[in-house]
């Protein structure tokens, strides 16, 4: 069976995991899931790093031993990943005393081959970053990572000889054009191989730091935590205890890091690797910031988002499509709590969750929760979907296999939207009063299949929700890329049942109270509106009439819009409403409907609207509010 290895970084134990690390491992688990749907055997792992000045600095100022802090931090980690729904193989921890006796055999066989010396070192050390930085490195006399102060060491430590193996470094990266992605970061990495490359202060004397992983050749010294760190990509798996673990699964198919610990990875890593005599890592890819008012998102900077909350508030699954569908891999993307309302309910709610209640509404309504039978000729409307269906699989798996998740989820998002326009064009309940049993049997059971088939394709990102609604379809068949390429996935009988609302409508300001979001002063009045906390006077001055609607069309080029024909007493008048979804323009003739009088007239996808009618939306179907006496059109409602 294909292997697929995926790592994260591991992630330091100094807070608690923020929305960049999840992104990251969610990333990780949504890839894994993927490539368990293709039929590989996967290994995925993620972890802490758990060695370092700052752990020892923190829990000293905590009243606490080291080890004492990592495994709260560890913990919390642990529980985030569980929160997400994240199905690791291994959390490996620095701490672990595997992976410690893995750090010293590789020191020391570096150090029998004449790659670790040591000498003096003068440099300019950041405690936050735990990294040397040389006099032209700083920025105004400060750390150029992270902005902060620095300070003066001059000390004996042990070094690696990096520089020696940087013509092979370069050259190894203009042959492997897939080692580093996206490519552009490939330029990066050579336009900083184009300098010297110095060699590698590896120790920490533990005079200064003890908190570390001992140098078996010289005790008085532990390593840096980078060294330490790194070198967990490979114990996880078994080097020098586990050989046949090891050759199962090494060399790593993706190493995901963010951009930030890209020279790390793509300089340090591959050269340690290369002196260990060991095979590379088949791509070492680095995604891009989440940033927060154009600013990257961090606990240093005070503007990371805290995905516990969330998670709480939201669910899961739905932060999971989120983090997926909004950040083009390689790039940066801008988080904002209205831009994740705006997603989450137009592809959740709206299409998506919309879609499975039309469907098996009607297979109850008119079939009695049982699947029909699809007449043996199908019609034009129904074929074009099926050549949307034929080949829904083999495109996702190619958007995965490209690393272009957000393209992924859009082809399933199109396919969504091409079964809602579907039913718009087939018009079941039409079907359904003209007794033509045999078209609406094969819409539903269409519907159906494309359904099943979105179901087990969005399940890496959403698995709880995908389940659900597989479960709604009575959907008995497997999980995997292979099922998705039957034509029919829940067969004619199948017992289809009426789930709950999959993704009930988000509102922005609900979620804000939820999340403690704080409003900025100039934005508090529009928001006291949005509540709903208006006075007296504001609400007079809107205007309530009873509307009788005449008759109703669908609008041209637009599916979800009807054009409705209203008698309000003393005039007539046009008005456009997006309720195509949920009702057939021959049944609303004839009903009273609640109609705002006062508003401005808007012109939508080409058609003068004279005002608004109002209607109930529970997150799963809209409704029409109406009178249920036989009140005069025109009639105020106050």
């Amino acid at each position: 069976m294909e292997k697929f290895y995926i790592t994260t970084p591991i992630y330091y134990v100094n807070d608690k995991p923020h929305i960049g690390h999840s992104y990251t491992t969610v990333l990780a688990d949504v890839l894994a899931r993927y490539n368990r749907l293709a039929g590989k055997d996967v290994f995925f792992l993620t972890g802490t790093d758990e060695h370092g000045q700052k752990v020892a600095q923190s829990a000293e100022k905590s009243g606490i031993t080291p080890k004492e802090h990592c495994d709260i931090y560890a913990k919390r980690f642990k529980d985030m990943w569980d929160a997400l729904n994240l199905k690791y193989d291994k959390f490996i921890r620095t701490t672990d005393p595997e992976h410690i006796g893995v750090v010293q055999k590789a020191l020391q066989k570096l150090f029998d081959n004449g790659d670790i010396y040591k000498d003096n070192y003068v440099g300019w050390y950041c405690v936050p970053d735990e990294r040397f930085w040389t006099e032209k490195d700083l920025i105004n006399g400060k750390c150029p990572e992270c902005e902060r102060p620095v300070t003066k060491i001059e000390e004996e430590n042990y070094f690696f000889r990096m520089s020696k193996y940087q013509d092979w470094l370069i050259e190894y990266i203009q042959s492997n054009p897939e080692f580093i992605q996206p490519d552009f970061r490939q330029n990066e990495v050579l336009g900083f191989l184009r300098k010297p490359l110095n060699d590698l202060c590896i120790s920490r004397p533990k005079q200064r730091l003890s908190w570390g992983v001992e140098l078996p050749f010289d005790t008085e010294y532990v390593t840096y935590v980078w060294v330490d760190a790194l070198i967990n990509y490979i114990s996880a798996v078994g080097l020098y205890f586990d050989q046949e673990k090891f050759n199962r699964w090494w060399p790593a198919d993706i190493h995901l890091i963010g951009k930030d610990i890209l020279t790390t990875h793509a300089v340090y890593w591959p050269i340690l690797l290369k002196a260990l005599g060991i095979q590379m890592p088949r791509t070492i890819f680095a995604h891009g910031w989440w940033m927060v008012d154009e600013r990257k998102m961090g606990k240093s900077l005070g503007n990371a988002i805290d995905p516990e909350s969330l998670v709480k508030t939201i669910g899961e699954d739905r932060l999971r499509y989120y983090l997926i569908r909004d950040m083009v891999l390689g790039q940066d993307a801008s988080y904002s709590l209205s831009g994740l309302v705006s997603r989450l309910n137009n592809d959740l709610s709206n299409d998506l969750g919309n879609m499975l209640a039309r469907v098996t509404n009607m297979v109850s309504a008119y079939f009695d929760c049982k699947l029909p039978q699809p007449a043996q000729q199908l019609d034009t409307e129904t074929l074009k979907l099926h050549q949307v269906m034929d080949k829904l699989h083999k495109e996702v798996w190619e958007n995965v296999e490209s690393m272009k998740l957000h393209d992924a989820l859009e082809v399933l998002n199109s396919a969504i939207r091409a079964a809602n326009k579907y039913i718009e064009e087939t018009q079941p309940w039409q079907l359904a009063k003209e007794g033509d049993s045999d078209m609406l049997a094969t819409v539903l059971f269409t519907a159906t299949q494309l359904l099943a088939k979105v179901g087990i394709l969005l399940f890496p990102v959403i698995p709880q929700k995908s389940q659900e609604l597989l479960t709604a379809l009575d959907y008995q068949g497997e999980m995997s890329l292979s099922a998705c390429a039957k034509d029919t996935l829940v067969p004619p009988g199948a017992n289809i049942t009426k789930p709950p609302s999959l993704f009930p409508r988000l509102h922005l300001n609900d979620l804000r109270k939820k999340l403690g979001v704080i409003i900025k002063p100039e934005e508090q009045k529009q928001e006291r509106f949005a509540e709903g906390l208006i006075t007296i006077e504001q609400l007079s001055k809107v205007k309530l009439k009873v509307g009788r609607i005449i008759s109703a069309k669908k609008a041209a080029n637009a599916d979800k819009l009807l054009l409705l024909e209203v008698d309000l007493g003393k005039e007539r008048r046009n008005l456009v409403a997006g309720i195509a979804q949920w009702y057939n323009p021959d049944e609303l003739a004839g009903k009273n409907i609640v109609v705002v009088t006062n508003l401005e007239p808007a012109t939508i996808r080409g058609h003068k609207s004279q005002g608004m009618l109002l209607a109930a939306d529970d997150g799963n179907s809209v409704s029409l509010l109406t009178v249920d006496k036989n009140v005069e059109p025109g009639s105020e409602v106050k």
